[in-house]
């Protein structure tokens, strides 16, 4: 089956305080990383970036062809998430079987878990996602401000990669909906969506101190993003 990725890296680091996606860590860019792993597990990559992206990772005429870029395709995002993925997916071939779309926020993405989410699609799977345990007592805000507690045996915190087989995605991304992550849309669709357990190690870089505590990570595996499996 053929696999492309869409690694989306087009916000604008409003919480961080800069675009973190182009931050420093461990001497190369946040989005290398991601990318690394995309192009070993991946027939091909699209990178979604802002406008005003830097250097090699700016779109030129609209679009890149991936000579010398970081990517095959690169081209700009939209004002949401699920916009920048939409774009995203229109760069992809049409004969591509399974699409992994990743958050370029999430570096540490191990190369296992990229193959296992591909391997649930391939094995029939309309899409499947990353989950680790809940650690923390969750509350949900009731009415009128009571707090409930909830079964936190029964959560999980999703992360990206999430694969999806391409058909899929691309309908229900044919409405316009937007959501917090494509699974989202795929359930609201009745699609089968396959949890694969995963860890907390799966940073998400939101603040300057995770960029910390990632480096101290890669640093832990060896410095080489093929360790961190």
């Amino acid at each position: 089956m053929s696999v492309w990725a869409v690694v989306v890296a087009a916000g604008g680091g409003r919480r961080f305080g800069a675009a973190k996606q182009f931050a420093d860590l461990a001497g190369r860019p946040v989005v290398d990383w991601s990318l690394d792993v995309a192009r070993s597990v991946c027939d091909g990559t699209v990178l979604v970036v802002p406008a005003d992206a830097p250097g090699k990772y700016a779109v030129v005429d609209g679009a890149s062809d991936g000579g010398g870029r970081p990517a095959d395709v690169i081209v700009v995002g939209g004002a949401t998430r699920s916009e920048s993925v939409r774009r995203g997916l229109a760069a992809v071939p049409q004969g591509a079987d399974v699409i992994v779309v990743h958050d370029a926020a999430r570096p540490l993405a191990p190369i296992g878990l990229w193959r296992a989410v591909v391997s649930a699609v391939e094995a029939g799977a309309d899409g499947a996602i990353p989950g680790a345990p809940v650690s923390d007592t969750v509350k949900r805000i009731g009415d009128g401000g009571q707090l409930v507690t909830l079964d936190r045996s029964e959560l999980v915190a999703v992360q990206t990669p999430q694969a999806f087989a391409a058909s899929v995605l691309r309908q229900v991304h044919a409405g316009g909906d937007d959501a917090t992550d494509d699974a989202a849309l795929v359930e609201a669709a009745g699609g089968r969506i396959e949890l694969v357990q995963t860890t907390s190690g799966n940073l998400k870089i939101t603040s300057p101190s995770d960029l910390v505590v990632a480096a101290a990570l890669i640093g832990a595996s060896g410095a080489s993003r093929k360790v961190i499996c």
